[in-house]
């Protein structure tokens, strides 16, 4: 399929990722259906939606008119049944095999013959998800980074199926979405996570043993190395239950001991200490106002 033939988009999951997606394909021009199973969620995703246009337009990034006409091309829906007419569809739910396995079975039964399946996966291997499917060919990894309206970079990961014709006609629309495009093998972790996931691993680390204070690790990185956050307080972003699953997937995947969980991470995270989408992580966030330009991977 030819970049220009992707008239309509569908992405599935309504959380960060999937909302921002769905902006970002907006701008770009495209109709797109963002779909959740949870109508409160889809709910919450319509008005952040919104207040993030709103923002672009009082800054003056976006007239009044490019501001309605962005809002217009996106729709909003529980049935999987209205992304039959897609071209692309992009997952962006919970980072499960089992559970994102489930879904492209789902939308490989209602998707047209010709449409492309994307996931927005950070670590699972995209050939094991197109192995759910009857159209292999046609699944391919896009991955977005965290807030996707804010970062320019776009993570393309081809299967061992994924055609030419779809790794081109995707790298164009990642392109048309004003992303700056980098490509890896279907290996655990791809490139970001594979390199990020160990140094907040090692974040930790430090901390469990005593080498510092949470606040002196995120200090010393940030001023050491111009980071913009320090590696805990960017796990407190990303979910430390995300960059959890993303360790074990590189621990399980590549075999290698320095890939296991830090104790404490998995601690954290069996307390329900996730990160700031649950107001305690690392750090506690119930009495504070959020970070201004967060940045993360995922």
């Amino acid at each position: 399929m030819a970049t220009a033939a992707v008239k309509m988009i569908g992405v599935v999951g309504s959380g960060q990722m999937g909302s921002g997606i769905a902006q970002v394909a907006a701008v770009a021009g495209f109709d797109v259906w963002l779909l959740d199973s949870d109508p409160v969620a889809l709910q919450r995703a319509e008005k952040a939606i919104a207040a993030s246009v709103q923002h672009l337009v009082s800054k003056g990034q976006l007239s009044q008119l490019a501001g309605t006409n962005l809002l217009n091309h996106l729709r909003y829906t529980s049935s999987l049944e209205d992304l039959k007419s897609a071209d692309v569809i992009i997952e962006a739910i919970v980072e499960s095999e089992v559970i994102k396995k489930k879904l492209f079975s789902e939308l490989d039964r209602i998707a047209k013959v010709s449409a492309i399946l994307a996931s927005n996966t950070s670590s699972i291997s995209i050939t094991r998800l197109a192995s759910s499917t009857s159209r292999p060919a046609q699944v391919i990894g896009m991955h977005f980074m965290n807030p996707p309206p804010v970062m320019k970079l776009i993570e393309i990961v081809r299967g061992a199926d994924t055609s030419d014709e779809v790794f081109i006609t995707i790298k164009n629309l990642a392109e048309r979405f004003g992303k700056t495009v980098i490509c890896s093998q279907d290996f655990p972790g791809f490139i970001v996570n594979r390199i990020l996931m160990p140094m907040i691993n090692e974040a930790f680390f430090a901390l469990y043993t005593g080498v510092a204070t949470k606040e002196d690790i995120d200090t010393g990185m940030k001023l050491g190395t111009n980071h913009p956050l320090g590696p805990l307080q960017l796990a407190d972003f990303i979910g430390l239950d995300i960059c959890l699953s993303i360790l074990k997937v590189l621990h399980e995947g590549l075999g290698d001991s320095k890939y296991i969980p830090c104790p404490l991470l998995v601690q954290y995270v069996d307390a329900g200490r996730l990160g700031r989408k649950r107001g305690i992580g690392v750090y506690n966030y119930q009495n504070r106002s959020p970070l201004a330009k967060p940045l993360s991977s995922l």
